[in-house]
């Protein structure tokens, strides 16, 4: 089973990395099937943290967007 432990510790970086290696070696079909079930479930809790730290991020972006008047702004920030 995948450890959620160490991946708290990983910066979006990181896990964003380990992610695109886990895909590549799912992709490849090379894997036992058991050890396929291992690197889809390291996957999935790693692309929840990705997205967990993307948001994390979202919501810090939207309190530092300063409005015209110079004045700091809690306005949504749009992502295009």
């Amino acid at each position: 089973m995948a450890d959620a432990a160490d991946i708290d510790a990983l910066s979006f970086e990181q896990a964003l990395a380990e992610l695109e290696r886990i895909v590549g070696q799912l992709e490849s079909g090379q894997a036992p099937l058991e050890q396929s079930i291992e690197l889809y479930e390291r996957g999935a809790l790693l692309k929840a943290h990705c997205e967990k730290r993307l948001e994390a991020a979202r919501l810090r972006v939207e309190k530092i967007v300063v409005g015209a008047n110079g004045q700091a702004g809690a306005e949504p920030a749009e992502f295009n």
